[in-house]
This record gives structure tokens, sequence and C-alpha cells, in this order.
């Protein structure tokens, strides 16, 4: 089956996005899904504005933080067929050795829309059936939420669940949150949806208020203060609140140097940092922190497919909010939005919404 659609082509670095027509056929094991919403992502603006490669040469519409209906599939995809899915940022093949040791996250033949393969700002996409995760339109109802504000669980969510998950938290850690703005906002929820006192940094307070009523037990606005005073507050509020001085759980979510900085100034005993955001920026560090501290780091690339279910669990149970996070546009708008979202005028998560 062939559906007329269009996508809004990125042709190179800082200049407009085209729009252009092109016909969405599903091959075998693929579907075509006519987009609800897809999120702009920082992501996205690194490849427009910073000269970030993907690697699908271009030509190439971006856009990795998708939701939808399948109206088409290809052979072998059939059980897809009229379901509302948000399609997961990162895919994997699920065939290789990876994939089959569970280690989808780093599978060689992996596809994201937006790098990868044609992404998610278009009216359609055509995309492998394997691993998308079903939207129970019920339950979206009746948590006053619509598909398309759903589309940024694709990433902003599901990228900091995993992070979450895979540092260990439980109830009655300590979670430290650098970053309070898309990625770390929802990570501050999760953390404290997983039992911990979180945490959060950053330096702006707009972002440090919003979160303080949204998870976060304390907030710090790092501007006023240096790294040791920075850990000082923590271990304060640790000690008052009778939490561990040792094993904090620390998520560099700003993807800045600074950031990641003060994410390994505050190292302790038995520490996890994981690093959520990217930045091409580097920063020197002294690695044998970690080996004093007993510490460890882990990078954190996407979501498995697998663990998705669990992660819209969280939004559709109400234990996180993304309402309040999230703003819609529309998609003939995204050069616009692309550059309000760049100049900070656009403090929400922008949804571009095709007609």
């Amino acid at each position: 089956m062939s559906i007329a659609a269009h996508r809004w082509l990125m042709t190179a670095a800082n200049t407009p996005l085209e729009r252009a027509e092109f016909d969405a056929t599903p091959g075998p094991g693929e579907v075509v899904v006519a987009i609800a919403g897809c999120g702009v992502c920082h992501t996205d603006l690194g490849y427009f504005y910073d000269g970030v490669r993907t690697k699908q040469p271009l030509p190439l519409a971006l856009g990795h933080e998708i939701s939808g209906h399948v109206v088409a599939c290809g052979a072998g995809a059939e059980a897809w067929a009229g379901k509302a899915v948000i399609i997961p940022a990162v895919l994997p093949c699920g065939e290789c050795d990876l994939c089959q040791r569970g280690l989808g996250t780093i599978c060689f033949k992996q596809k994201m829309p937006g790098n990868d393969i044609q992404g998610g700002f278009a009216s359609h996409i055509v995309v492998p059936g394997r691993g998308l995760c079903e939207v129970d339109e019920s339950r979206l109802a009746r948590a006053g939420l619509t598909l398309a504000q759903v589309s940024i669980v694709a990433d902003a969510l599901t990228t900091p669940y995993q992070a979450v998950r895979r540092a260990g938290v439980t109830p009655g850690s300590l979670a430290i949150v650098i970053g309070a703005g898309g990625v770390g906002g929802y990570c501050v929820q999760v953390a404290h949806a997983f039992g911990a006192s979180v945490v959060a940094i950053d330096v702006d307070d707009a972002k440090l208020e919003a979160v303080a009523s949204h998870g976060a037990a304390l907030t710090i606005n790092s501007r006023s203060l240096d790294a040791k005073a920075t850990k000082a507050a923590v271990q304060a509020f640790a000690k008052q609140n009778g939490l561990r001085s040792t094993e904090w759980f620390i998520f560099e979510c700003s993807g800045t140097a600074p950031g990641q900085l003060t994410a390994y100034s505050l190292l302790v005993h038995g520490a996890t940092l994981s690093v959520v955001g990217f930045t091409m920026d580097k920063v020197e560090l002294r690695l044998s922190n970690l080996m004093a501290f007993d510490a460890r780091a882990i990078g954190n690339w996407g979501c498995p497919p697998e663990d998705y279910p669990a992660a819209l669990d969280l939004v559709l149970g109400g234990k996180v909010q993304i309402a309040p996070f999230v703003e819609t546009h529309p998609l003939d708008d995204i050069n616009r939005v692309f550059a309000a979202v760049h100049q900070r005028e656009i403090k929400k998560r922008a949804v571009m919404v095709p007609a």
C-alpha cells in the first residue's frame, strides 16, 4: 500500500528545512505510521546548528520522538494494523548476537529515525514493526493526554528511565540530577518515582522551580555556588534527611561541559555517575577519582524497546507528569520553532503536529 506523504528535509546545516513529497510504502516487516506528534530534541538542534553528523547522508528528515497510528503494514507486520504506537528512538535489529544477549542499545544494525533513517518531522514514517510500543488510547484519554503529547516518551522520558533503572536506584536512595530541562526534568520525576530523594541542580531558576513541584526535594542554582559549596549543600541535605553520605546516584543530563564537571565533582564513595546528556565539548578529569571512591561511570544510549511499556506506564499511571512540560505546534511552523527552541524562547518540549 502506497501513501502520499510529505516530510521536512534538512539539506545542509543552518539552512531552512524544506518540504518534500514522497510515497510511504512498507516493505516486509515494516509499517507506515501516520504521525500524531514528533518532539524537538536538542539532538536535532545539534544536527541542524552544530554540525553533528547524521549517519544517513543529507537530505534527511530529522526527528526521533514519534507517536502515531499504524496505517499500513508490510508482510509479517500485519498485527500492528490500526494501533496507536510510540516509535522507540533507537530500534535494534532484534536478531544479532548483541540483541540476543540483551544488548540492543549497542546493536550495530540499530535504526534511529532522523539519523540512520528518515525521521519524524513528516506526515508519515516507514519503520520496522519490531519493537513498537503500543499505546492504550483509553488509558491515554483517562490520563488527560493526547497521542501527540506522549511522543516525547520516545526519548525525553525513556532515556532517563533507562539511566535510573540501570543505575539501580531504589527507595531511600539519594539521586542528584544535573540539568533540570527536558531530559533532566523527567529524570527528576523518574528517580522520584523509583523512591529516591532527588536533588536538582541547574543554572535556571525557572527550571528549578518547575521540578521543585515535580519530585525534587532540594534545588540548587549552581551559578551561585562553586563545586565545593555545591557538594557541601548536598551533604547537608543528606544528613538532615537521614540519607546515606555514600552511594549517591548522579545523573548528568545537561549535556554541557560545566554540567559534566559538576557531576564529577559530586563523586562520593560507591557513587554511580550516569552520563545522559551529550555535548561535543571536552572536559579535563582525573579518572583516578573513580578508583579512589570505588565509584562507577555509565554511559546511556537510548532505551531498549522492551522497557518502553514500563516507562509509559509511569505516565499513564500519573507518577510522571508530561503535560505541564510539553507544548504543541503545527509541523508547518518547524523552521520558526527550531529557531525559537535554539534561542531558548520556548521553554517546554516542543512537539510538532502534522496538519
